[in-house]
């Protein structure tokens, strides 16, 4: 019995030993583990108990977003308060992924520098107007909402063939009055002798009536129906 207890004591000290290291090893590693023993970007946000790491322990700027996993920190992870708006860096927030008034205006009672506008009562430079391209073709200009014609169209013809023409192309001829505000207009010139519009001063007979002209003058009148005369076209602004 002794020779047995005698061979076996050296391996149990040996074992004695051993224990007593791992022991201290692990109470050793225990204590000297801290934040700056953790390898940068070893620990992963769902190693973390939830809400066990409130904002407050955070250094400001010391968590930046490359440093996060994509999905590993979600908003269940963090307490109600503890991040503020100090704590974040406002050119690191990109748009709001759905921000229906943000980029259009649904109502614009003036919209001239708009990029777009979908109720625009005034939209003289808007690139959009309830969803449509809103400009004039080249040689017309913006005038009283629609685009007016710099210039006449060919030889003087009836009164019936310069409406027909302007429909033709997508408008109509003017009114008398506004015609007589957009001579005004820097660079327009009424053509000479009269241009037609689309007022019909009075009715005579079946296929006899007077037109009203603008002059050159800029003076309202009236010509009759087998008259001639040049004309100029208003074009709608949506195209």
């Amino acid at each position: 019995m002794r020779r047995d207890v005698g061979r076996r004591a050296p391996v149990v000290v040996a074992a004695v030993v051993v224990l007593v290291a791992a022991l201290g090893g692990t109470v050793y590693a225990a204590g000297k583990i801290n934040g700056h023993t953790v390898k940068v970007k070893s620990l992963p946000g769902n190693r973390l108990m939830l809400r066990s790491l409130p904002g407050n322990r955070l250094k400001p700027g010391s968590i930046r977003g490359e440093m996060l996993a994509p999905g590993s920190v979600g908003a269940a992870q963090l307490a109600p308060g503890s991040v503020t708006g100090a704590q974040i860096d406002l050119a690191n927030l990109g748009q709001v992924p759905d921000a229906a008034h943000a980029d259009k205006a649904d109502v614009a009672q003036s919209a001239k520098d708009a990029e777009t506008a979908l109720n625009a009562g005034t939209a003289q430079e808007a690139k959009t107007l309830d969803g449509y391209e809103a400009g004039c073709r080249p040689g017309t200009r913006l005038f009283a909402g629609a685009c007016w014609q710099n210039t006449t169209n060919g030889p003087a013809v009836s009164p019936t063939a310069a409406a027909t023409n302007c429909a033709s192309q997508g408008g109509e001829l003017p009114n008398a009055l506004a015609l007589a505000a957009f001579a005004k207009e820097p660079g327009i010139t009424i053509a000479t002798p009269q241009e037609w519009t689309s007022d019909v001063s009075t009715v005579s007979g079946e296929d006899v009536y007077a037109v009203v002209t603008v002059e050159a003058s800029g003076a309202v009148n009236s010509s009759s129906d087998n008259s001639t005369a040049k004309f100029r076209c208003v074009i709608p602004l949506l195209s």
